[in-house]
């Protein structure tokens, strides 16, 4: 759990920082992170980035509902979603919302094209919320004995 915390704080840390800190060889945690690398905990590494800084800062939830719940049509629209960069989030979700999405856009007009892909798709309603201010953002998933922290 150490390793994987350091990890996901700066992955860019050298394994002999990551060894160092959590007491063990760089031989041992290497074996370590590669197990943990090969069984699917660590799914990959990456360079988190400033959307504002990269000309993606508005925050988009969109909200749609199916217009049927056939297997047919989610494929297809699945598949719509998938290929439109600005979706960073796709989750399908319980109650009267069938599926949310997270953009990251440059601005309105932005959003519209989206939009506009997604009604293509024949959804029976797409709303949105645009974030007016980010409170708190993490990519760190919480690990046992920190979700209460």
């Amino acid at each position: 759990m150490r390793i994987l915390q350091r990890l996901q704080e700066d992955a860019s840390q050298s394994l002999a920082q990551i060894a160092e800190h959590v007491h063990l060889s760089p031989n041992a945690c290497w074996n370590r992170i590669k197990r943990m690398e090969e069984s699917g905990v660590i799914q990959r590494r990456v360079a988190i980035l400033d959307p504002a800084k990269v000309g993606a800062g508005l925050t988009i939830f969109v909200m749609v509902r199916a217009a049927e719940h056939s297997e047919a049509w989610f494929k297809k629209f699945a598949a719509a979603v998938r290929e439109i960069p600005a979706v960073t989030e796709f989750h399908r979700t319980s109650g009267e919302i069938d599926y949310v999405l997270k953009l990251q856009v440059r601005d309105v007009a932005s959003y519209d094209e989206v939009y506009k892909r997604l009604i293509a798709t024949h959804c029976a309603d797409v709303s949105a919320v645009f974030s007016m201010e980010e409170i708190k953002r993490t990519t760190a998933v919480p690990l046992p004995g920190e979700t209460a922290r």
